[in-house]
């Protein structure tokens, strides 16, 4: 009697005697990539005004023609290095050879002339000694003495003149660089004044920018600061303030600051746009991307990783570093900790996740993340 009355009952419940009960669907689960989390850990961080400007070089010299005349050669091009010293570019120097010529010989002549004022004022002298002149004569020999010596060195103010005026055909590097610019080539007509080349010294750069006023105070000479270039958010370049303009600009209200960037691996290039932060304020402390934050409602929050699960988790916060893209967490969650970034901060309290690699780069794009 039981068992017809439990067969009958397991035909009713299944549909079919003998079948079992389908099991309960397994609970999906998200994976998630390196890009669309975070691991909490200890960085140093840093805060201060934002700056931007473009990279200059320190020492830059642009090199111009000092007399008239045809080019000659150019013997360097854009982009070639060169040694303080070197021969870069020649004029033509004929016509200045031919002055130079006729004032070495000017010169030569007036120290003959000298010469024979000397010895005549001298054998003057003697006679005049001996009274067989007068004094006035012997005063007229002084007198054509003082005449060939002011003779002579004009001569040779004339002979140093076109000596100096043939060197300046000859465009020498002032310092060790590169040519950034080159102005002229062989036959080119130039005057006194025209661009030939431009030489740069790209080991050493510099970034003009400019603070609000009311950090003056906490800005001074050896200040680190670090930026970025677009395109390079990967990467932070470092350098310090070097010096600072005294006054206030009173259109802007702020102060110009002037930061030394060593390039010795020359991986910065002369006008480049970088923006970065004076770091007038730093600490080591846990921290988290900016991304990863929830700011909106009462009090700020993260979704955390947890036993397999997404947790949301209220966060306190503290310093934030706008270069780095970084922000101080105080309590709400610990070191090692996984927290999500991007679009998988839209997975919902509960939902099951897989992280493939607990740990993201900083700056790097989050994606969306992929259910399974």
């Amino acid at each position: 009697m039981w068992g017809v009355l439990i067969a009958a009952c397991l035909v009713g419940c299944n549909g079919q005697r003998g079948e079992a009960a389908p099991p309960e669907p397994e609970a999906t689960s998200v994976t998630l990539g390196a890009e669309n989390v975070a691991r909490v850990e200890p960085r140093e961080l840093r805060s201060g005004p934002v700056i931007s400007g473009a990279l200059r070089a320190r020492q830059a010299a642009t090199l111009r023609a000092e007399v008239a005349g045809p080019v000659l050669e150019v013997k360097i091009d854009q982009g070639q290095p060169v040694k303080r010293g070197q021969l870069l570019a020649r004029l033509d120097d004929v016509a200045l050879q031919d002055q130079l010529f006729a004032a070495r010989s000017a010169a030569t002549v007036a120290e003959n002339a000298l010469q024979v004022a000397l010895a005549e004022e001298e054998r003057n002298e003697k006679l005049a000694k001996a009274g067989v002149i007068t004094q006035r004569d012997f005063e007229r020999a002084q007198l054509a003495r003082h005449q060939a010596q002011a003779q002579l060195s004009e001569a040779r103010s004339r002979l140093a003149l076109m000596r100096e005026q043939v060197g300046r055909t000859r465009i020498i590097a002032p310092f060790d660089g590169v040519v950034s610019e080159r102005q002229a080539n062989a036959g080119d007509v130039v005057q006194p004044g025209s661009p030939l080349l431009t030489v740069v010294d790209p080991t050493s750069l510099e970034l003009e920018a400019s603070v609000p006023a009311e950090y003056a105070g906490r800005v001074q000479t050896g200040t680190p600061v670090t930026f970025r270039l677009p395109g390079r958010s990967e990467q932070t370049f470092s350098g310090e303030i070097e010096r600072i303009n005294p006054a206030v600009d009173p259109a802007t209200g702020q102060v110009r600051i002037y930061v030394t960037i060593p390039n010795v691996e020359q991986t910065l290039l002369v006008g480049l746009f970088a923006q970065g932060r004076v770091a007038s304020e730093s600490k080591e402390a846990l921290a988290l991307p900016v991304g990863a934050v929830e700011l909106r409602g009462v009090q700020p929050s993260v979704l955390r990783v947890r036993d397999g699960k997404v947790e949301r988790v209220p966060v306190t916060l503290g310093l934030r570093d706008e270069v780095a893209q970084q922000v101080e967490v105080r309590s709400g969650v610990q070191a090692g900790d996984v927290v999500l970034l991007g679009s998988a901060r839209e997975l919902v309290e509960g939902t099951r996740v897989e992280v493939s690699q607990a740990s993201r780069p900083a700056g790097q794009g989050p994606t969306s993340p992929s259910p399974r």
